[in-house]
């Protein structure tokens, strides 16, 4: 493992190497590859591993019984994933992590004990304050989710993410994370649905798309 490359994570931030040595030793770091398509974790399965994305992405799903699919959030470079179920240990999970593309996964103990045992040592409050910091990043953005499903239109929703992509990225162009299904997905829409509003979007000249990259227009945005 490349310890330079850690010193980027958010999750090792302000720690040194030999911190970061100490820590990936003490939580049991192992490195695992998954091809895109790849489910890392089912839902109904219990979990003491989190994982943190090293290359790569994986999409939180909600999937059920009857092939309905709707994407929770997507967890990029740097970000961690599962460790509120690993930190429970025997809470059944309700979602599934699937690579959203070929990735490189660090699989880590959550360390629940080990934050008990080593509480006072400066590393661990270090790495504590920075899995605290990721968690309430990553709650930040589900419940942003609920603001862009909450319109009642299709057009609505898009618009939603879409200034609040622009809004974080400080421009009106931008390439987001969603082919056009998983777009559809995470905004609880139909695929075909949201095509044509796109479509009808762009007519009127309100956005430029093109795949999975976007330009917005006239008064859609207001980027500062």
């Amino acid at each position: 493992m490349d310890q330079k490359h850690f010193n980027t994570i958010r999750l090792f931030r302000n720690l040194t190497e030999n911190e970061i040595d100490q820590l990936l030793n003490l939580l049991q770091a192992e490195e695992k590859d998954f091809s895109r398509g790849t489910c890392i974790f089912h839902a109904g399965q219990t979990t003491t591993r989190m994982g943190l994305v090293l290359a790569g992405s994986v999409t939180i799903e909600s999937n059920d019984l009857w092939g309905n699919r709707t994407i929770l959030s997507l967890a990029g470079e740097g970000s961690i994933f599962a460790e509120t179920y690993a930190l429970l240990e025997n809470e059944p999970m309700l979602v599934d992590v699937v690579a959203n593309e070929d990735s490189r996964i660090l699989m880590l103990n959550a360390g629940r004990q080990e934050m008990q045992l080593h509480g006072g040592e400066s590393w661990m409050m270090k790495y504590m304050a920075n899995f605290l910091a990721i968690s309430a990043q990553k709650n930040l953005n589900l419940s942003g989710r609920s603001f862009h499903t909450a319109p009642k239109t299709i057009r609505g929703r898009v618009m939603s993410y879409l200034n609040a992509v622009a809004l974080k990225q400080q421009c009106s162009s931008f390439t987001i994370p969603f082919d056009r299904q998983q777009l559809a997905d995470y905004l609880n829409l139909d695929r075909s649905a949201l095509s044509k509003e796109l479509g009808k979007m762009q007519r009127e000249g309100l956005i430029t798309v093109r795949k999975n990259h976007f330009v917005l227009h006239q008064s859609t945005v207001e980027v500062r």
